[in-house]
């Protein structure tokens, strides 16, 4: 597995890499057999030290996890906890998954565009009704089941995931609600 690991404004030292690679691959070794990269970035914020921690599996998809304390190595150990519990909760669906899909997830390239926020009120009228795009970059668009990608949202941590659906081919998302619940919307259904 390859390991990226740095600090934001924080020199990490050999001994803490060390550490990481150790933990971090027993870790992600327990529950996936095949890990391709791993980043952890180590932050400060005032007092406490964060550890945030992005692990790319061969099947495709990514696992997310962050954890904060006042010690790094104990950033790091919680941070390492919380991936643990992650990849341990979904264990066997990444083994399932992986059993049936017989080559790795396969990805397709969008645009994305990052639009300027304006600084007007909700009441006031805006300028011009064209966003002033301010990025444009590339993005990646996986091909999944609908289960997969709830799973691929809930490992990254993220709020939404917008994924081709492998058994239609329209481009699909889920999002977590307000509820706690998982919606999932897809445009090819209404037809």
């Amino acid at each position: 597995m390859r390991y990226k690991i740095s600090g934001r404004q924080i020199d990490v030292g050999d001994a803490l890499q060390t550490h990481v690679k150790s933990e971090l691959g027993v870790t992600v070794e327990k529950y996936s057999q095949r890990p391709t990269d791993a980043s952890v970035i180590f932050s400060r914020n005032a007092h406490e030290y964060i550890c945030e921690t992005t692990v790319h599996l061969s099947t495709g998809l990514t696992a997310s996890a962050k954890g904060n304390a006042t010690e790094i190595y104990a950033a790091f150990d919680e941070c390492r906890e919380k991936m643990d519990k992650q990849l341990r909760r979904y264990k066997r669906r990444l083994k399932d998954h992986h059993r049936d899909r017989s080559g790795p997830v396969e990805f397709a390239g969008a645009p994305m565009y990052v639009l300027a926020a304006n600084g007007e009120t909700e009441d006031s009228e805006p300028a011009s009704l064209q966003p002033i795009i301010i990025a444009e970059m590339e993005t990646k668009i996986p091909s999944l089941s609908v289960g997969e990608a709830v799973m691929q949202m809930e490992l990254a941590g993220a709020p939404l995931l917008v994924f081709r659906n492998e058994k239609n081919g329209g481009v699909n998302i889920v999002h977590r609600r307000d509820d706690g619940n998982v919606g999932w919307i897809d445009p090819s259904a209404s037809n």
